[in-house]
């Protein structure tokens, strides 16, 4: 009787010690963009994103450590300011996020990625596409998205080398992103044989484009490429439009968006392009499960990086999961090696944190969409 009752209570002890290891513990990840202003499309398309991962990873019980890992995510607005994203940042990083998704433009995730490099904290961006992100030599960032060189290297050349467009003007928004791939767009322009007959710029919240456009409609040029967002790109070509330009259009990811069709309405003609950095949907190896999953949750279609939002987080989850730890110090190492099967593709980093193996879609307005035309790896 006395050795069972030691057994009873061996086992009794051994369940309970059990039940204290098993526990769940809350891992917080943080998603920075912004919610507020002219670029909140975006903004909350990555956070949804983000919140479909977070909220995938909670229904498989994922364990870390032994223990059933719960994730959380904060939403951050950064306004897509510069200012107002290192403020945000800062935040997230003395709220004990174990990483972050974002900032969603470079302009504010240039600035911010200099923050989670002092807290230790890893940093993946869906969709700032600026090359000098990368070029920091910062260990806690990643881009899951190819840059604006591949972007606007892709689209100047298929300007000059398939549009047959020798004379082009080229515009932008002073941002780090609007001005970065500009730069590159009239690198490639000018390597391919064509001529920047002009080089005229704005910033992120004008609205009135007429005395720019008047000086371009003079310089008689073939094609007008702006680099910037849809809330610019719309009323540019819709003034554009005003002033009897027949110029080919064509702008990158910024512009290549269901906003834009709406807000340059009847100005878009077939003889309007843009880029995207990534492939099609529909070519996604999970977008149309993705595209399906994401109506149903937000009732809403997807504006442009939802999915990378998507992939940045499970890549992330994924390096803790293969380090057995949510500490950044310690899953950090395994960000470098990750091999992730996405949404989006297979994603995996170089040693600068850019995504390997990038690629670019050109599009073209075609029956009242984007119509992609041709991908460029």
């Amino acid at each position: 009787m006395k050795l069972n009752k030691l057994i009873l209570a061996l086992a009794a002890a051994s369940l309970a010690a059990g039940a204290v290891h098993a526990k769940e513990v809350v891992v917080r990840i943080g998603h920075a963009g912004p919610l507020t202003g002219p670029a909140a499309a975006f903004g909350k398309d990555g956070e949804n994103g983000a919140r479909l991962a977070i909220e995938d990873a909670n229904a498989k019980g994922i364990k870390i450590g032994g223990d059933t890992v719960k994730f959380e995510l904060v939403g951050e607005d950064d306004q897509a300011d510069p200012r107002t994203a290192t403020t945000v940042a800062q935040r997230l990083a003395d709220s004990g996020v174990k990483g972050v998704v974002g900032h969603v433009t470079s302009g504010a995730s240039i600035p911010a990625s200099r923050i989670y490099e002092n807290a230790g904290i890893p940093v993946i961006t869906p969709s700032a596409t600026s090359p000098k992100l990368t070029q920091q030599g910062y260990k806690m960032t990643f881009r899951v998205i190819a840059n604006d060189l591949q972007q606007g290297n892709a689209l100047g050349k298929y300007a000059v080398g398939e549009l047959k467009a020798k004379k082009i003007a080229v515009i932008d928004d002073r941002t780090a992103y609007g001005q970065g791939l500009a730069d590159a767009f009239a690198n490639a322009v000018k390597a391919a044989g064509g001529e920047v007959v002009g080089r005229e710029f704005t910033n992120d919240k004008a609205t009135d484009f007429m005395a720019i456009l008047t000086k371009v409609k003079a310089m008689n040029a073939d094609a007008v490429f702006f680099g910037g967002m849809d809330a610019q790109a719309g009323p540019l070509t819709r003034q554009m439009k005003q002033l009897g330009m027949n110029s080919k259009f064509l702008t990158g990811d910024g512009g290549c968006t269901g906003e834009m069709l709406k807000m340059a309405g009847d100005a878009l003609s077939n003889t309007t392009y843009c880029t995207q950095a990534g492939i099609p949907l529909d070519k996604m190896p999970g977008g149309a499960a993705f595209r399906a999953q994401y109506k149903k949750r937000f009732g809403n279609d997807i504006h442009v990086y939802a999915p990378y939002a998507y992939d940045a987080t499970m890549a992330m989850i994924e390096a803790m999961k293969t380090a057995n730890s949510f500490e950044p110090a310690k899953y950090q190492p395994n960000l470098r090696t990750v091999s992730y099967q996405g949404v989006t593709g297979p994603v995996s980093f170089d040693d600068k944190g850019d995504i390997k193996g990038g690629s670019i879609t050109v599009y073209n307005f075609n029956g009242g969409q984007w119509a992609p035309i041709q991908t460029i790896q």
